[in-house]
C-alpha cells in the first residue's frame, strides 16, 4: 500500500512526509544556524507577540546591540512580504532573539524559559520546525514537511536514529494541537506504515 501524500488527522491536513521522513536536530554540527539563516523572521501570532513583549525586559541583556536597535525601531515583529507576522530580523536574516554561546546560536527566549525566568518558551513555528503550518481559512489547517539545506545534518541524524519527524516533534505537536490529537496522529502513522510494510 502506498501512503497518500495528504492525510487528515483530527480535522488537520498533514503531509505524509511528516510520518515517513526522519529528522533530529544535531546542534553540535549545525550550531543553531536556523536562527540566523533565511530572509524573514519566524512566523508569530498576535498572542505570541504579546508574550514576547512581556519577556523582553528579561531577555534584553542577551540581545546584540544591533538587535536591540531593530526592536527599538520596529518592535519585536513585522509583516513580511506576504503580509504574515514574523519576528524582527537583523541584517536581513538573523532573528533578533538570537544570542550566542561560543559558536552556537541560541534563542534568548528559550534560554530564559529553560532557566525558569519566563513562562513563554518560543514561537510555536520555531518549536515545530521542520513542520510548517499553513492556515487556509475557515478553520482549515495544513502541516507540511519543509526541506532546508541547513538541516541536512538533522536529516542524517534522524535517519541514523530512525526517528520520524512526528516523533521528534512530539512535545511541540502536543503543545499546539493537544495530547488526544497527537495520539490519533500516532495511530494513523502506525496503521499506514504497517499497511505499507505488508
Amino acid at each position: 500500500m502506498q501512503i497518500p501524500p495528504i492525510l487528515e488527522v483530527g480535522g488537520i491536513l498533514i503531509s505524509s512526509e511528516i510520518l515517513t521522513e526522519y529528522f533530529c536536530c544535531d546542534y553540535e554540527k549545525c550550531k543553531g544556524i536556523c536562527c540566523v539563516e533565511g530572509d524573514a523572521g519566524a512566523p508569530v501570532t498576535m498572542e505570541e507577540i504579546a508574550a514576547i513583549e512581556d519577556s523582553l525586559d528579561i531577555v534584553w541583556s542577551d540581545l546584540s546591540a544591533s538587535a536591540q536597535s531593530v526592536i527599538d525601531k520596529q518592535g519585536v515583529a513585522y509583516a513580511d512580504k506576504d503580509g504574515d507576522l514574523v519576528t524582527s530580523i537583523v541584517r536581513g536574516k538573523d532573528c533578533v532573539f538570537t544570542c550566542y554561546d561560543g559558536d552556537n546560536c541560541l534563542c534568548a527566549l528559550e534560554k530564559a524559559f529553560r532557566n525558569g525566568k519566563t513562562q513563554f518558551c518560543k514561537p510555536i513555528s520555531c518549536a515545530l520546525y521542520p513542520i510548517r503550518e499553513k492556515n487556509f481559512g475557515n478553520g482549515l489547517i495544513g502541516l507540511n514537511y519543509n526541506r532546508w539545506v541547513v538541516c541536512k545534518d538533522a536529516v542524517e541524524k534522524g535517519k541514523a536514529l530512525r526517528l520520524p519527524v512526528y516523533q521528534f516533534l512530539k512535545e511541540p505537536l502536543i503543545r499546539r494541537f493537544g495530547e488526544a490529537w497527537y495520539e490519533e496522529l500516532c495511530e494513523v502513522a502506525d496503521q499506514l506504515l504497517a499497511a505499507e510494510g505488508e
